[in-house]
Formats: C-alpha cells, structure tokens, sequence
C-alpha cells in the first residue's frame, strides 16, 4: 500500500489494537483491488498492471492477512478470555469462526486468481466461483471488521491493563521479527 501524504501514521507495538485497525484498513484495500479487478477484468486477460495489484493483494492475505489472525486468536483473544470482565463474550469464537471461513474463501480465491493469471483466462465456472467467493470475503469482512472495532477492541481496550496490552505488543513484535 502506497503512503499517503498527511495520513496518520500507522500504531506501533505499543498499541496493538491500534495495529489491528490499522491491519483492517490494509484488508480493505487489498480485498478491494481484488474485486474491482474480478469486476472489470471478467472474460479477459489481466493486464500486467493488474495481474501484480493482485498479485500483491494475494501475498498480503498469503502472509499479513495470516499474521493478523494470529494476532487475535493467539494474543489479544487469549487474554480476553483470561479477563473475567471479558471472559464470556460470544463474539470471540463467531470471529474465531469467521477466520477459518475467510481462510477458506482466500484459498479459493488465491486459487483461481493464479490459473486466470497463468492461463490468461478463467472458464464460465472459475469466473463465477471466483466472484461468489470474493462477494463473500466482501460480506463476511464488513461484517467481521464492524464487530470487532464497534465491540470486541472496545472492551478490550477498556478491561485489559497497561501491562497486558504491552504484552500483547511484544507479542506482535515477536510474530514479525
């Protein structure tokens, strides 16, 4: 993703659920460049310049996409489940949930997004299969990414103390090292 002049800095490890949110805005943009090439390349050979927009959106989802999931379900999950302020919310296993679905559906896409760029074209069905899963991701992360912003970063940001929250960072930190 390109740096935009004037735009805010992305959080550091210092604030991990800052870095989330900064993350979510990554998959925004990444699953955006895939559906708008799915949406207007259909029936036709991919330019170079869009075979390498989703070429790149694809390695995001292949690593940092992973890596956030990670994020949540290793760090910042955990130790909500450890808070008893926090310790029942539902909401933690449906996005659990939701990320092998989005796994699933990445898979799919990944799929049919390299044999459209290797073989310069998708078949009927392949076209088809790949925009349902890409609607789909598009569904599933507008509804994933509003629970956790409005619900689950909220709470946690107001039940877990300095000392978790630095912990969780440094977790981060490790992940990408």
């Amino acid at each position: 993703m390109a740096v935009q002049i004037g735009a805010r800095p992305d959080s550091g490890f210092d604030d991990p659920i800052g870095m989330l949110k900064d993350c979510h805005r990554r998959i925004e943009h990444f699953l955006n460049t895939i559906s708008l090439v799915v949406e207007r390349a259909r029936a036709r050979r991919l330019s170079e310049e869009e075979a390498a927009a989703v070429e790149a959106a694809l390695l995001y989802f292949r690593v940092g996409g992973k890596r956030h999931s990670a994020d949540e379900e290793e760090s910042l999950f955990p130790r909500m489940r450890e808070d008893a302020a926090l310790s029942n919310l539902p909401e933690l296993a449906k996005l659990e949930n939701e990320h092998r679905e989005a796994n699933r559906l990445h898979e799919i896409v990944s799929l049919l997004c390299l044999d459209w760029i290797r073989n310069g074209r998708l078949n009927a069905e392949n076209e088809q299969q790949l925009a349902s899963a890409t609607q789909r991701l598009n569904r599933l992360y507008t509804e994933h990414i509003e629970m956790e912003e409005n619900v689950v970063f909220p709470r946690a940001a107001a039940a877990l103390d300095g000392k978790t929250i630095a912990v969780i960072g440094e977790e981060f930190r490790t992940r990408r090292a």
